[in-house]
């Protein structure tokens, strides 16, 4: 199952998501989905066996150590994107 990073408007600017975790805020749409595919490039982590951390649902922080091919399948949704 992909990790999906969700781009849109949020407190009053816009912002990324995991589930119901946001990210902080962005002034504008452009630097949000820059920011969102950013944190979805590093969790593809590049060959090398790594730790990574993430925000889970409830917003407690979980780290694991992940083998090289183990790491999440990522996807960015803009919902902004209305074409």
């Amino acid at each position: 199952m992909p990790l999906t990073y969700h781009v849109g408007k949020h407190d009053e600017g816009f912002a990324y998501r995991v589930g119901d975790v946001w990210s902080e805020t962005f002034p504008d749409h452009e630097s949000a989905l820059a920011a969102a595919k950013s944190a979805a490039a590093r969790q593809q982590h590049g060959g090398e066996d790594t730790q990574i951390t993430y925000q889970l649902d409830d917003g407690r922080w979980r780290s694991e150590h992940v083998r090289r091919g183990d790491g999440p399948t990522t996807d960015v949704i803009d919902e902004e994107d209305v074409s």
